[in-house]
């Protein structure tokens, strides 16, 4: 039997971790293991936040603090809903934010945004510290396309200890920079409620199409309604869309 770290370049990759089901059939087929991978990292390149990269993980976060784990957040794009993550079975009491200490009087310059900014170095020790730990949950860490050369690298090595999913979510530029993460997909939005996933990267042969997956929506019930009413045609149809019935002699 050839060791778990060697695979036929034709044939998915075992896996050497647990593995936590992503809630879409679809996807696990596609992911090495059926599932987003623990003891590696996983990165999720977006056009931009809110594509719907939530929606897609928040089946395997809320397994996740079903079994008792906390799930860690490394400095996200904007503060999170409390009331949508518990919409989405994300139990908020089991959240932990962390965010990078700004100095005193510090400010970003006018036109460039903070996420198109080398990453805290505060930010990236916390998460290898954590990951390496071994007792940290599930973790998500926002970081911008431009990393140190060996950071991923040393967020890798440090995964490995890690026995619950690690997702790095970065600009779609990164694509065209190397990363030490085993596992890459490119997320876009597909509608509303649909997420085009492309894997870029896995320990397989590369995937022909991409997958389109179906979201939970992200309206409320009474904005659900909302919508189907005023998608709904009003009054009576037209003349010309009324069939035609046969006039009896």
């Amino acid at each position: 039997m050839p060791h778990p770290v060697l695979w036929r370049a034709s044939q998915v990759a075992r896996v050497r971790g647990p593995v936590w089901p992503s809630g879409f059939a679809a996807l696990d087929a596609a992911l090495p293991g059926g599932g987003w991978p623990a003891r590696e990292l996983t990165e999720l390149l977006l056009p931009h936040p809110g594509v719907g990269e939530l929606r897609l993980l928040a089946p395997a976060l809320a397994a996740q603090q079903a079994q008792g784990g906390s799930v860690l957040w490394f400095d996200p794009p904007a503060e999170p809903s409390a009331w949508v993550l518990e919409a989405l079975g994300i139990r908020t009491r089991q959240l932990v934010l962390v965010r990078p200490r700004t100095p005193p009087g510090s400010r970003i310059a006018p036109g460039r945004p903070a996420r198109a900014a080398l990453p805290a170095a505060d930010v990236l020790w916390a998460l290898e510290q954590a990951l390496a730990s071994g007792q940290a949950g599930a973790a998500l860490a926002w970081l911008p396309v431009r990393l140190p050369a060996d950071a991923l690298r040393r967020l890798q090595l440090a995964a490995q200890a890690h026995d619950g999913p690690a997702f790095l979510l970065r600009g779609l530029e990164a694509r065209q920079r190397p990363s030490a993460a085993p596992l890459r997909l490119v997320l876009r939005s597909a509608g509303p409620d649909a997420l085009r996933v492309h894997l870029l990267k896995r320990r397989g042969p590369p995937l022909a199409q991409p997958l389109d997956l179906a979201l939970p929506s992200a309206l409320a019930p009474a904005a659900q309604a909302r919508a189907a009413a005023a998608r709904a045609p009003s009054g009576p149809a037209p003349a010309a869309a009324r069939p035609l019935v046969a006039q009896q002699p």
